[in-house]
């Protein structure tokens, strides 16, 4: 049986500098929408964003621990070993 809500540790890239961002949310459509709007201070000088990794999770802490995690140098480590492909390819951000 699917959850009734879930939760979403994502990241995003900034199409105007590349820049990542980092969050989590439950709703993952609006939070994207909003970044792009421009709801969101921290990442309003570098809209548009493009999705570019997310994660799902059935509880809220662990959504959170996972944005946490990320956060860390370690974390950041991983991202760009993890992400290595996605972050070198330029062509989406034309």
């Amino acid at each position: 049986m699917w959850p009734a809500i879930m939760f979403y540790f994502y990241i995003l890239r900034s199409l105007k500098n590349q820049k990542l961002y980092l969050g989590y949310s439950s709703d993952l459509k609006e939070r994207i929408k909003s970044h792009n709007n421009g709801k969101n201070n921290a990442t309003k000088p570098n809209i548009p964003y493009e999705l570019i990794y997310y994660s799902a999770f059935k509880s809220e802490k662990d959504a959170i621990n996972c944005e946490q995690y990320f956060k860390t140098t370690a974390g950041w480590k991983r991202i760009h070993k993890m992400l290595e492909n996605t972050l070198k390819d330029t062509q989406s951000l034309i």
